[in-house]
């Protein structure tokens, strides 16, 4: 499976620790998603399409409510690299 540069930098970013938080409003519908890093700090890089295409390929996914997480497919997936800072 191919993955574009995008993803394949939302994923080092997940592989690294970080996580996407989803803010939803009462009918469960995506208001605002925001990218955290293992550090703390917030990444404009993940847009909408990005993220629903990661999740569609299961690359990601939330557990029991929580903030959604890279998978042990996506970490298979994603490219190794020495540090992507």
């Amino acid at each position: 499976m191919d993955i574009s540069k995008a993803e394949q930098r939302v994923l080092h970013l997940l592989a690294q620790g970080g996580y996407i938080l989803l803010e939803k409003d009462e009918d469960g519908r995506v208001i605002k998603h925001e990218t955290v890093t293992r550090e703390g700090w917030f990444w404009g890089g993940c847009s909408p399409q990005l993220f629903h295409k990661l999740k569609y390929k299961r690359l990601i996914a939330s557990r029991n409510s929580g903030p959604y997480r890279i998978t042990p497919l996506g970490l298979k997936r994603v490219r190794a690299q020495l540090d992507n800072r």
